[in-house]
């Protein structure tokens, strides 16, 4: 199942822009994307929106989890984006992985997960631009309104990728560091 080019562009472009800010957001969208990548293969024949309903099932879970376990949810969010991210990754660079896809995926999720755990901030805005980044091209791609060549794909993601990291930096650079610390101590307590 693929989703909407419409919804992958709205959600790329929130987790682009806000996955720091809002990591509950970041936390949702990772279940959600789990759900609509692995529902298919648990569900073999299942029509659409029964795919759609696991996968927004997964999303909620995942902002539960954000809310409730922050510190594992926020790792579990990491690991998520990680392993896409590396796939995705991969992918615009025309390396296939075929058949080591799971431990390339688990590969990127370790270290998704590791660095948003000792570098949260950094990190969170990192994966989380790289996940916009990525769900906006795709969104452009399966549009068909503009054809992307490996090239240029690469370069759409790269600038979306340094816009993300630049806007979410500057929020971030906005907040006073009392926050910063006050919000960053809640979620490792968790």
């Amino acid at each position: 199942m693929t989703l909407s080019p419409l919804v992958n562009f709205i959600i790329g472009l929130a987790v682009l822009l806000l996955g720091r800010h809002l990591f509950w957001l970041f936390v949702a969208v990772a279940g959600f994307l789990l759900g609509v990548m692995v529902a298919p293969q648990l569900l073999p024949g299942q029509p659409d929106w029964i795919i759609l309903l696991v996968a927004l099932a997964l999303g909620g879970v995942g902002a539960i989890l954000a809310v409730v376990l922050q510190q594992i949810a926020v790792a579990l969010a990491g690991f998520i984006f990680g392993g896409y991210a590396l796939l995705s990754l991969l992918a615009a660079l025309g390396l296939s992985v075929n058949p080591w896809e799971w431990l390339v995926y688990i590969i990127g999720g370790i270290i998704g997960a590791v660095l948003v755990l000792y570098l949260f901030d950094p990190a969170l805005i990192g994966l989380s631009a790289l996940a916009g980044a990525t769900l906006i091209v795709e969104a452009v791609r399966l549009s068909g309104m503009v054809t992307l060549t490996p090239p240029f794909d690469l370069v759409l993601w790269v600038i979306l990728f340094v816009v993300g990291i630049a806007f979410q930096a500057g929020l971030m650079l906005r907040e006073p560091p009392e926050r910063r610390r006050v919000r960053r101590r809640r979620i490792r307590s968790s």
